[in-house]
């Protein structure tokens, strides 16, 4: 597929493992040394060529989509791969939305597996300001993980999904394809009906 959408995913999977460096905050992500989770995801929506909103600073990021009504809150979204996750963790000194990172799968048992920037690996380090670019699963439904495993906490408080665009080869495809059960119901429905023979004509008149 070569949909702008994969295209983002791919790319920003293709940045797992990245680590800043040498000094603190300094990626090829953006020019200053800032916390760079906002940073990362416009550097990949930039070269995917996927127009979305300035994430540099969270909180404005997601204005942004809610004010292009692009925004699902926590409590009634229905994630697709290629939102924006936007995170407010707690016990961060931060009461605001301070993390964002791309949906790469919805799960059904009410996780996200979300690729993320200025993260880590585990669950015990600091998940804003973590220096790495990982793959992580998060919470977007209380219940979540089924029976067996306990539910992981809800960080994210809402998604903004960008515009995607579909490349022309899929395009021209989904048009013949619906094309063309027109085109088989039109043959058959010529074979069905042929011109009346002499004595037919006479049965009708």
């Amino acid at each position: 597929m070569c949909d702008s959408r994969n295209k983002f995913l791919e790319i920003a999977a293709g940045e797992i493992g990245f680590i800043e460096g040498p000094a603190n905050n300094q990626t090829k992500y953006q020019k200053a040394n800032l916390p760079w989770c906002g940073a990362f995801v416009n550097w990949v929506a930039k070269k995917a060529k996927v127009k979305i909103p300035d994430c540099t600073y969270t909180p404005a990021g997601a204005r942004a989509f809610v004010k292009a009504k692009a925004w699902q809150d926590i409590d009634n979204a229905t994630p697709e791969p290629g939102d924006l996750a936007f995170f407010d963790f707690p016990n961060d000194d931060l009461e605001r939305i301070s993390h964002v990172g791309i949906v790469e799968e919805v799960k059904k048992n009410g996780t996200v597996i979300t690729i993320e920037g200025n993260t880590t690996p585990d669950e015990k380090r600091d998940q804003r300001n973590g220096g790495e670019v990982c793959r992580k699963v998060r919470a977007y439904k209380k219940k979540n993980r089924g029976k067996v495993k306990p539910s992981l906490p809800v960080f994210i408080v809402g998604f903004g999904r960008p515009t995607f665009k579909e490349c022309k080869c899929l395009t021209k495809q989904k048009q013949s394809q619906s094309q063309a059960p027109t085109q088989e119901l039109e043959q058959q429905q010529s074979q069905l009906y042929t011109l009346p023979t002499r004595r037919d004509q006479s049965r009708i008149m």
